[in-house]
């Protein structure tokens, strides 16, 4: 019976957060420019208007430029962290780890305004480059901490036997630890991807409207009115979202990835 009662709890949940996402897609597939669900005339008529919509094309490219860009430059800062974290111990590798959490620690507009007074400062408010080196920051917490649970999961004797073997500190690295850490370092960096596609106050602080994201473009299109349009970016969010997630979880090792150390933990 607890077991039936839990299983209905879930269920509910579950309906709970799709009906946001059913109605979304509905009022995306509307044959008119109306704000309706169920969908009136249902067509994919504004799924070709956002292809061929450059006001909008301009923001998704944008959009996943910085994604991209700023998911390495998260991965890239966090590798050598987490490694230095693992490998040295002590109290200066905590204050960096710490310093790499730090940006999720605080609440996003707190950091967003020290972003913006720091590119002002520079002169750089208003470029791609500012947006992309400020998500890069504000994501490093995420690959720092997918990184560092691979790199916990790695059995000791391992290394052990590499360096009996010969191996240099070097070469353990790079034919021991990082194929072992790579399915974690992927997953951070698209964790990180798919956050930077979402994120919106430190792109609108850092950039303004000088450099238009999707999440920013939808928030001026508001004012304006009502477009399906929205709902259809929207829809495409999510899909792209449920896929990479998605893939995590096939291909991955998730229950390490979560924190699993033994195997028994599974």
């Amino acid at each position: 019976m607890t077991r039936r009662l839990g299983g209905l709890y879930v269920g509910a949940i579950l309906v709970l957060l799709a009906l946001p996402l059913a109605v979304v897609a509905g009022i995306s597939l509307n044959g008119g420019q109306a704000l309706r669900f169920p969908p009136q005339d249902p067509s994919f008529r504004w799924y070709g208007e956002l292809l061929r919509a450059p006001d909008w094309m301009g923001p998704l490219r944008n959009s996943v430029v910085i994604a991209a860009a700023a998911s390495l430059i998260a991965v890239a800062v966090a590798l050598p962290l987490a490694l230095h974290a693992w490998g040295r111990g002590g109290w200066p590798s905590r204050v960096l780890y710490t310093l790499g959490v730090a940006p999720f620690m605080l609440p996003p507009v707190i950091t967003a305004l020290g972003f913006l007074v720091f590119w002002v400062a520079l002169g750089m408010y208003g470029r791609m480059s500012a947006t992309i080196l400020s998500h890069g920051v504000f994501l490093v917490t995420l690959p720092l901490v997918t990184i560092s649970l691979g790199l916990r999961s790695i059995d000791p004797a391992l290394l052990e036997a590499a360096r009996t073997m010969g191996a240099t500190r070097g070469q353990v690295l790079w034919t021991v630890v990082l194929p072992l850490v790579l399915p974690y370092l992927v997953s951070g960096y698209a964790f990180a991807f798919v956050l930077s596609l979402n994120e919106y106050i430190i792109a609108y602080m850092v950039a303004g409207f000088t450099v238009e994201t999707l999440p920013i473009k939808i928030f001026n299109s508001l004012r304006y009115g009502y477009t399906p349009i929205m709902g259809v970016v929207s829809v495409l969010f999510v899909m792209l979202a449920a896929l990479i997630y998605g893939a995590i979880g096939i291909f991955g090792d998730l229950p390490r990835l979560m924190g699993a150390d033994r195997l028994g933990d599974r």
